[in-house]
């Protein structure tokens, strides 16, 4: 008889232990009848999974432990599994699935398993042919050094830190050769594809079972069909319900920014980062700023320019300090459609309606011509005074030539974005509209911007805008920060007043 059959067999005579299925015997999901069959396979000492959060990841991974423990299709003599994960936490959550499963084994056999949580979370199995352990463990290679397991279970293997991670991966599979030992790798998906994670799905390799359920990228966060690959367990009561699925989908696009990475990440199953990330504004905040009643264009006004390539949107924002108005248009070249870039995008027809409210135009062909671009932003504000225009020192070169071209004479500011000004930039913005001294008309450019845009925080607490993410175009809420920053440096100096001159 095969190994596989043999493992799934095992598992059928559980019960389920929690959930809303507790108490009923267990039902493998196709999905996870496929991974066994791969992973137990004759010649596999490596199976890797990866599905999105909810999907009964630490379940099977449980089942699988246990079985190994209790020697349900191994006679090798003092079995040890580990299961490994990110934090000692988080390895003691899959430890209790453990617990729970074994709760609902024959007396026999539970009465010849003893439990342990101090000092370290440990299950001893006594049949005669042992001690059998399950230990759990944190990512940290040290401790697994000097083990010789013969199953190791790395529980999300995608989001353990680097360095550690790959020491302790490289100590399993070094102790695990020692006695033909398999490994179980188990995770959501990684941020990236360079990660260690991802180069295990993408990599073939001789001993190396590999089952991936990630949808194709770009798709509608909400695609119902797309939502079912990242979760297979959805039609057999494992984990979140489609509908639940969509109504977070949803509640994910409304948020925005970080909230819709950690959703397209961990329950879309997709390769986009979530760390060290966070909204530049809640969306909220940004609606409270439109308004039907528009205060007048007073005073002197400030230039936020953005310019894209063939891909990204070039966008200008407009800001009047003195009044606290906001104004911004974008535009894209004639070449893909708009239709075809918001597929691409997976907005729909969000930039058609940019289009038609006049507040994205089209220009040039594959890249918007850069010296036309400029003119025509210079335009939209024709005879009013410009206290400075605000660009992105990364564009210096070409901004700076076009600019010559058409003989602009108001001061041109460059501002780097990265985390020194950058984070100056993004924390002046967020005054201005936490203050309610930002006015804007009701924009769906703007609005799609802000609700996209994420800004990435280092370890000291500086942020600065997310200009690599996978989707949306943020470019006209890159230019009203550099707008606004620069207009709250021009209203916080001193005004200088001419003084008398006295004779003695």
């Amino acid at each position: 008889m095969k190994v596989a059959t043999t493992v799934k067999r095992f598992c059928r005579s559980l019960t389920v232990p929690t959930g809303r299925l507790a108490g009923k015997p267990v039902k493998l999901a196709p999905y996870q009848s496929q991974f066994i069959d791969g992973a137990f396979a004759d010649g596999v000492n490596v199976g890797v999974l990866s599905v999105g959060r909810g999907n009964g990841k630490s379940s099977i991974s449980a089942m699988l432990c246990t079985g190994e423990l209790v020697g349900a299709w191994s006679d090798a003599p003092e079995r040890e599994v580990i299961i490994a994960a990110r934090t000692q936490e988080q390895a003691r959550i899959a430890w209790n699935y453990c617990v729970s499963f074994i709760g609902t084994l024959p007396e026999d056999v539970q009465e010849k398993i003893t439990i342990r949580r101090q000092p370290r979370f440990e299950i001893q199995y006594d049949d005669g042919n042992g001690p059998h352990l399950i230990k759990a463990i944190s990512a940290d290679g040290k401790s697994a050094l000097g083990s010789s397991p013969t199953l190791a279970v790395l529980d999300e293997r995608g989001h353990w830190p680097i360095s550690q991670g790959d020491e302790l991966e490289a100590a399993l599979l070094t102790g695990l050769s020692k006695r033909d030992g398999r490994a179980l790798i188990i995770s959501t998906s990684a941020p990236n594809d360079m990660h260690p994670f991802s180069l295990w799905l993408d990599r073939e390799a001789p001993g190396v079972y590999r089952q991936e359920h990630r949808p194709t990228p770009n798709l509608p966060v909400d695609d119902r069909d797309s939502l079912l690959i990242a979760n297979p367990g959805s039609k057999y009561g494992i984990g979140p319900s489609m509908v639940r699925l969509q109504e977070d989908a949803a509640l994910a696009l409304a948020r925005g920014g970080s909230a819709l990475s950690r959703f397209r990440l961990l329950s879309r199953n997709e390769r986009v980062s979530e760390d060290n990330r966070d909204a530049l504004i809640d969306l909220s905040e940004w609606l409270g700023c439109e308004t039907d009643t528009l205060p007048p264009r007073q005073g002197q006004v400030v230039i936020g320019i953005d310019a894209g390539g063939s891909a990204s949107m070039s966008a200008a924002a407009f800001f009047w300090p003195d009044s606290g108005r906001l104004e911004a248009w974008g535009a894209f070249g004639t070449v893909p459609t708009l239709d075809a870039r918001g597929q691409a995008d997976a907005v729909g027809d969000l930039y058609t309606q940019m289009h038609k409210r006049g507040e994205l135009a089209l220009m040039g062909q594959k890249v918007v011509p850069l010296s036309p671009w400029l003119a025509r932003v210079l335009a939209h504000v024709e005879g009013e005074q410009i206290a400075a225009i605000v660009a992105d020192r990364f564009k210096q070169s070409e901004i700076g030539d076009g600019l010559a071209e058409i003989g602009i004479r108001a001061p041109v500011i460059w501002r780097g974005m990265g985390f020194k000004d950058g984070s100056e930039d993004v924390e002046r913005f967020r005054r201005y509209v936490f203050d309610g001294k930002l006015h804007v008309s009701e924009s769906v450019l703007l609005r799609h911007a802000m609700a996209e845009a994420a800004v990435f925080i280092d370890p000291a607490g500086n942020s600065k805008i997310v200009k690599g993410r996978s989707m949306g175009r943020i470019d006209a809420a890159c230019a009203a920060v550099l707008a606004v920053a620069e207009a709250s440096r021009i209203m916080g100096r001193p005004q200088h007043r001419a003084g008398r001159l006295a004779w003695g």
